[in-house]
């Protein structure tokens, strides 16, 4: 692809293919495109049967770019065909996607006939923030047929785009297969931690190490590590500090470390809230009600980097409980107990003292190991693919800039 020099005042891209010279065209989507506005079905023509067509509302029933079936229906309102462009036109607005199948459609969404350029033209355009510009309405934002069929889009010649959409079709594959690589691993760790672990009372785990077949063991976790709480540091946070901060936002989903960028000095007061190497830090709040973070723990392999905010807290494992073996079971079957203990309403929290009451399971420390060890190779093989991943959605989002007026 060929760049284009800056000081040539075109209505063309940055970034284009070889070939391609012409200044692009501003266009209103409705004259390029066919819209048809989704219209309220009546509840009295739903039906199981599958060989009528699928009902498409909302954003609900859109995702990763593809138009997910929500309820049968007969054919009594507007229909849309394979391979069409469904528009969430109600909150979130600007959601795209590709049906690939013949759909009914609602209220919610707009269906557009047009191709693979003006389809990722319309996932920029939302990306860019250009329909919450128009959309309208306080605690329900919509957009209406006029403001979409008016929409000024820029459009090259056939060719070019033809030559765009294939390049993006490409990359939208890639991406998927990545995606459907990640999500299968996920869903392998589900289910090695239902096998490897005791449930319902068993002494044993379903699936485990050759050599081993004792029974396992259940402790209190304060059996088995030590604790040492956090405390309000926030006055000593400076740009410059040489510790990174764990506090409540620093639990990813994943239970990773999110670097928010907030940094601590060294002093007394901080010196006594730093992580060793091999030892885990869990936190007990949860911004929330529906406990996404409560409980989940953290292990640090670095000493001397990372320092305790308040409503966290360090859990140092002893010699008879593993570290890795410590942070999968302590983010795995063990947090489901601990979110049975949580107290609050809006904002859930949980006491560190009722926590290490809590019991866990464990087999002798050479099994931890084992067991630890496999879990630590297929997390770190999850968080390739996850930034494998991330890497191709911010390339196809620098693409998207670049390729497009």
């Amino acid at each position: 692809m060929a760049k284009i020099d800056d000081s040539v005042k075109k209505k063309v891209p940055e970034l284009r293919f070889p070939g391609f010279t012409d200044d692009w065209e501003e266009r209103k989507l409705g004259d390029e495109v066919r819209i048809v506005m989704g219209q309220s079905p009546n509840s009295e023509n739903y039906t199981d049967d599958p060989n009528d067509y699928i009902l498409v509302q909302g954003n609900a029933d859109m995702k990763n770019g593809r138009v997910l079936p929500r309820v049968w229906t007969t054919q009594v309102t507007k229909q849309a065909e394979k391979d069409d462009l469904i528009l969430s036109v109600r909150a979130p607005v600007g959601d795209i996607g590709k049906t690939a199948y013949d759909v009914v459609i609602g209220r919610g969404v707009a269906a557009i006939k047009g191709n693979e350029f003006i389809f990722q033209n319309l996932g920029k355009m939302k990306s860019d923030g250009y329909w919450t510009r128009y959309s309208t309405g306080s605690t329900f934002e919509s957009i209406n047929s006029t403001d979409i069929k008016e929409a000024i889009i820029s459009v090259p010649a056939i060719e070019e785009q033809d030559k765009i959409g294939s390049f993006f079709k490409q990359l939208d594959e890639t991406i998927a297969l990545h995606q459907r690589k990640l999500d299968l691993l996920k869903e392998q760790k589900k289910g090695y931690l239902q096998k490897m672990f005791p449930k319902n009372g068993a002494k044993v785990p379903e699936l485990r190490f050759a050599g081993f077949a004792d029974d396992w063991e259940e402790r209190k976790l304060s059996d088995v590590a030590n604790h040492r709480g956090g405390t309000a540091i926030e006055k000593y946070f400076d740009k410059d500090g040489v510790y990174k901060v764990i506090s409540i936002g620093s639990y990813g989903l994943n239970s990773q470390y999110v670097d928010q960028n907030i940094r601590a000095i060294s002093n007394e007061i901080t010196d006594g809230r730093v992580v060793n190497s091999g030892e885990l830090t869990m936190v007990l709040n949860d911004k929330t009600a529906n406990g996404t973070i409560i409980g989940r723990t953290l292990l640090v392999e670095k000493d001397n980097e990372y320092v305790i905010n308040q409503r966290t807290e360090i859990i140092s494992p002893k010699e008879n409980f593993d570290s890795s073996f410590a942070y999968t079971i302590l983010n795995g079957p063990f947090r489901e107990k601990v979110k049975r203990i949580v107290q609050g309403g809006t904002q859930i929290y949980v006491n560190y003292p009722a926590v290490s009451n809590l019991n866990l399971e464990l087999p002798e420390i050479e099994e931890q190991q084992k067991i630890g060890s496999f879990f630590k190779q297929l997390d770190d093989t999850i968080a390739l693919h996850q930034r494998k991943l991330d890497l191709l959605k911010e390339q196809k989002k620098g693409f998207l800039q670049k390729m497009f007026v």
